[in-house]
């Protein structure tokens, strides 16, 4: 199943739609594989996105937004989280990946 990032592409706050933006760029430019899931586009995947979500990423009142990053059923984070790890220049271990191996010439 893979990285899965949860959206909203009708998200009317230009905040959540820079962190979104933020998340999916960086995963492109770092060539890792994910899956864009927009939750306004299904139902029942913004109710599995709520019900997965580890309870103490649960605001205390209404829905966590997104964007929310799964490694299959694995929750992994949410904006903050995501954040917090590309600073430390952990995002592999925060999305539950391997590191990758460097290649080295030879000589």
């Amino acid at each position: 199943m893979g990285v899965r990032v949860f959206v909203a592409s009708t998200s009317g706050s230009v905040a959540i739609k820079k962190k979104q933006q933020d998340v999916v760029r960086f995963l492109e430019a770092n060539k890792i594989e994910f899956e864009e899931v927009d939750i306004t586009m299904s139902e029942e995947q913004r109710q599995w996105m709520y019900k997965n979500i580890s309870p103490e990423k649960k605001p205390a009142q209404g829905n966590p937004l997104p964007p929310q990053i799964f490694n299959g059923d694995q929750y992994c984070g949410d904006y903050d989280s995501f954040f917090e790890a590309k600073e430390s220049n952990t995002v592999l271990s925060f999305l539950g990946l391997k590191p990758r191996l460097t290649s080295t010439a030879e000589p």
